[in-house]
């Protein structure tokens, strides 16, 4: 880590208001350097996230002044916008959020266990980890329903975690964000051959995981909210309370311990986070990409590199990014609909493209 990096952190560790930007990192808005400013940006996410959510409820096939669909939450008088409104937007909004609060928190804890600025639960192969486990639940053991992938999601996820990151750290070097970023890649490459093999031994599966693997969070049951919302609720937790032991990892292991930091304690309920998170996500909606990546690295850029603030922030702009995604698929291709993931995808690659170019990764 560069120097500069390391004192930036320290300072913002010890409360003080006026950390240095790492050399060639972007400048970021002046606000982001007080606590009061930061606080203030954090509102105004808040905001930008309330405004999405409403023109979730308000876009679709049939367009409903905002305040109609505002309405209708509370005031139900049978009408058919109102049950629109009611039994297929409001789920799939409260399901947006609810996934994209889970990835966010997940891409930036990733990034700070890891110090890869290219983690993401796609690129890591995680998501791939969790969708060859509900392919083999689906194919092999019939099973249908959330509450029934999820378990599959998790172990998938955690297994593919330890193996990606045994092959990226495998030899004399460590484990660079590069080296991660292949060894995601090639795993997986490999468990997408492994899970259509399954789908062609398993044809009357097909269809279902079809359904799921898009990445969609249309036409889901209003129950899957609540069966994954414990999962993430607990992952979110975890996630939020390691944000003053991820600075002090940052500084270096032994600087960590010297300020009473637990590395091993801290990786490991940072690994049982990002499994929570990625698991209940991909179990719920299929696998999405490129959230966990972009967000962390915009919510870098307005608070700087304090884990206090970045993964609040990470986990308020992600849904805002998710939601915003799936309001976008509904408006391109009216009367049809492109799913989230695939609009996920559109944006968040030149980005990846634009970080592995980059000739300064490790100092983002």
């Amino acid at each position: 880590m560069p120097q500069s990096t390391a004192s930036e952190i320290r300072r913002s560790t010890a409360s003080e208001t006026r950390p240095v930007a790492s050399p060639g990192a972007p400048a970021g808005p002046v606000w982001r350097r007080s606590t009061t400013g930061r606080a203030l940006g954090l509102i105004a996410c808040l905001g930008v996230l309330a405004v999405v959510l409403l023109l979730s409820l308000a876009i679709g096939a049939k367009s409903i002044p905002p305040h109609s669909a505002f309405d209708a939450l509370f005031h139900f008088d049978g009408s058919d916008e109102e049950l629109v409104v009611r039994q297929q937007r409001f789920p799939r909004t409260a399901l947006g959020l609810e996934v994209g609060v889970a990835l966010g928190l997940a891409g930036a804890l990733m990034q700070a266990l890891t110090r890869n600025p290219l983690a993401d639960p796609g690129i890591l192969g995680v998501n791939s980890g969790a969708s060859a486990a509900v392919a083999v639940a689906v194919g092999f053991l019939g099973l249908n329903g959330t509450l029934s992938y999820v378990w599959f999601a998790f172990a998938g996820a955690a297994l593919v975690s330890v193996v990606v990151y045994a092959l990226g750290s495998a030899g004399r070097t460590a484990a660079t964000p590069v080296r991660l970023a292949l060894a995601g890649t090639a795993v997986t490459a490999a468990l997408t051959a492994f899970t259509s093999a399954v789908l062609l031994l398993k044809p009357d599966a097909f269809d279902q995981f079809r359904y799921w693997n898009v990445g969609s969070v249309v036409g889901r049951d209003a129950s899957v909210i609540w069966q994954v919302m414990p999962f993430v609720t607990v992952g979110a937790v975890l996630a939020l309370g390691l944000g003053r032991s991820l600075n002090a990892l940052a500084l270096g292991e032994d600087s960590g311990r010297a300020l009473g930091v637990r590395p091993g304690r801290t990786r490991a309920l940072g690994a049982l986070a990002v499994t929570l998170l990625c698991g209940a996500a991909t179990a719920a909606v299929g696998p999405i990409g490129f959230v966990g990546l972009v967000v962390p690295h915009l919510a870098r850029f307005l608070t700087g590199p304090d884990q206090r603030w970045v993964l609040p922030y990470s986990a308020v702009l992600a849904p805002a990014l998710l939601v915003g995604s799936d309001v976008l698929g509904r408006v391109v291709a009216r009367p049809g609909e492109v799913e989230v993931g695939i609009v996920t995808a559109f944006l968040g690659a030149p980005v990846f493209i634009a970080l592995a170019r980059g000739g300064r990764i490790s100092q983002l």
